[in-house]
């Protein structure tokens, strides 16, 4: 018997959803209020298949196993697995995912793809079943990168989270369970403090959009792709590994190199980030290089997965 999944709102992590699902085999049915929704998720179903095809589909997975409802209500029948991505607003998360709660059974999981906001917050208005609503954080684009976070809010139970692995697992997702709610979860902390630091190096002058990115293409971002960060330092102290290479650079922590707070947006900043960019992008339309980093992430989660075959979460392919 088939999967089905309700997809709440079609933007880019909605959609990136749905492609995924549909690659697994899962019947998909999807509601967004925008009339124009449903012929723009079909036009990006179709742009990400390639590579969906390249990795190998579920057997008997189809675009044509998608369609679109006019309610929430709707949405939600029958689902085994509900997937809000409504604009990072909390109020409008809340007033959406309590409309999910009463619509839903009880026992059918909500995630939300929430880049920041807390679970308990998520719940509040939640009166049916709170304990199922939980982050489920994904990463762009949904239907190649396997992680997704899941966290759990005060009302939710273990078997909340424990049933939450098994839907996201047979996504061919990589579920992380965070062990405590915190904004922004894990990976957008880790990767909100390069960000930072990024647009300091930019601000003064050190370094251009392109020679920062180039700084994480060609050295720490090959190796953090396969090992990330604290075994690739565990390896930097040599055979007496992650010990020794605190002894021997712990002290160089303390060193006032890098600017934990945000640079000021300035217009002179933004318009140089801007300018960077579209230096880079050399006039290359945004869908060739999606096409290109689909390309890339195909190969690379191949490689992974022949390095670090034991990864948990990562032995099968979509």
């Amino acid at each position: 018997m088939s999967q089905r999944l309700a997809v709440i709102g079609t933007g880019v992590i909605g959609n990136g959803w749905i492609a995924r699902a549909l690659a697994r085999g899962w019947d998909v049915v999807a509601f967004d209020p925008d009339p124009q929704a449903p012929a723009r998720t079909r036009d990006f179903v179709a742009g990400a298949w390639s590579s969906l095809e390249r990795l190998g589909p579920a057997e008997g997975a189809s675009p044509e196993r998608l369609r679109f409802v006019d309610s929430l209500e709707d949405a939600v029948e029958d689902a085994d697995l509900i997937q809000e991505n409504v604009p990072e607003r909390l109020a409008l998360k809340r007033e959406i995912l309590a409309a999910l709660d009463a619509a839903a059974e009880e026992w059918v999981i909500i995630g939300s793809s929430t880049s920041g906001f807390k679970s308990s917050d998520l719940q509040q208005d939640c009166a049916k079943a709170p304990g199922r609503v939980v982050v489920a954080h994904p990463f762009n684009p949904v239907y190649l990168l396997p992680l997704v976070e899941l966290v759990g809010g005060e009302a939710t139970r273990p078997v909340h989270l424990e049933k939450a692995q098994t839907h996201y697992r047979s996504l061919a997702m990589r579920p992380l369970v965070v062990r405590r709610e915190i904004e922004g979860h894990i990976a957008d902390r880790l990767m909100e403090a390069l960000w930072r630091e990024a647009l300091h190096l930019v601000n003064d002058g050190v370094a251009t959009t392109e020679e920062v990115d180039a700084a994480v293409v060609y050295g720490c971002g090959l190796r953090w792709s396969l090992m990330g960060t604290f075994l690739t330092f565990h390896l930097a102290g040599g055979e007496q590994g992650m010990r020794h290479m605190l002894e021997q650079f712990g002290p160089a922590l303390k060193l006032p190199w890098t600017k934990l707070e945000a640079p000021e947006l300035t217009d002179e900043l933004i318009d140089k980030v801007v300018a960077g960019c579209e230096h880079q992008a050399a006039g290359r339309p945004v869908a060739e290089l999606d096409r290109r980093r689909d390309d890339f992430l195909v190969e690379l989660l191949d490689l992974v997965k022949k390095y670090w075959p034991e990864a948990e979460g990562l032995e099968g392919r979509l």
